[in-house]
């Protein structure tokens, strides 16, 4: 268990550098790498492989670490050594709010999809934003991905909101993720960052986003609940 002081003196620092923290030399200035890149999507791959899809923040890019030590590329590996054919693409982007997340859709989904991870949220919560607008938004991306890639498999994946804005706001924020994860038949993951979170070990300088080790953890939560979709 993470006691709550640490994770919530995470999830403050969490509004700083993933709400909107500005500048040249700040983290959302930083690269959002990819396992493989998301730039045509349109284009048909020379990889066969069915497409397990990450739509995500700066969690998910994997801001601060090389491409190969994100989780997205640490789950390929373990893909690979499980001797599965899939090819995972990393569409995350530092800093998106589920509006964003949503605007993008129509683009990602230009590939055919198998498994449809998706890591958003986080950023509408460091806003106050009403859990209802994250809610729809997500709602929103998942229709879009039911009409254009129906047999799609789906893994929804939760974050909290901040300490400072209330108990009743952040019972709200939690409730969104597993009510639709069962409206839409999708694998929730409870919390990404379960057993990273508030642990100085597992995470980079700014005490938010994992460290390769910290990837590592969540690399093994996400496997958890994805490698059940993979046969």
């Amino acid at each position: 268990m993470i006691s709550a002081k640490p994770l919530a003196l995470a999830l403050t620092v969490l509004a700083c550098l993933l709400g909107g923290c500005r500048g040249s030399s700040g983290p959302l200035a930083g690269r959002s790498p990819s396992t493989e890149s998301t730039s045509s999507p349109s284009e048909p791959s020379a990889d066969p492989r069915p497409v397990v899809l990450f739509v995500g923040t700066s969690l998910t890019a994997g801001y601060g670490v090389d491409p190969d030590e994100a989780f997205p590329a640490l789950v390929q590996e373990k893909i690979d050594a499980a001797g599965l054919r899939y090819r995972v693409v990393n569409a995350g982007v530092s800093g998106e709010t589920s509006a964003g997340a949503l605007r993008r859709i129509d683009w990602l989904l230009r590939q055919e999809v198998a498994v449809f991870v998706l890591e958003t949220g986080a950023n509408d919560g460091l806003r106050g934003q009403d859990p209802e607008t994250t809610r729809a938004n997500v709602q929103a991306i998942l229709d879009e991905v039911h009409r254009r890639q129906p047999s799609a498999k789906l893994v929804l994946v939760a974050m909290e909101a901040l300490p400072n804005y209330g108990e009743e706001y952040r019972r709200r924020f939690r409730a969104v993720y597993p009510g639709l994860a069962r409206k839409n038949a999708a694998t929730l993951v409870p919390f990404l960052l379960a057993g990273v979170a508030g642990d100085r070990r597992l995470n980079q300088a700014d005490g938010i986003h994992p460290n390769p080790a910290g990837h590592q953890r969540v690399a093994e939560t996400v496997w958890k609940a994805l490698l059940p979709l993979l046969y």
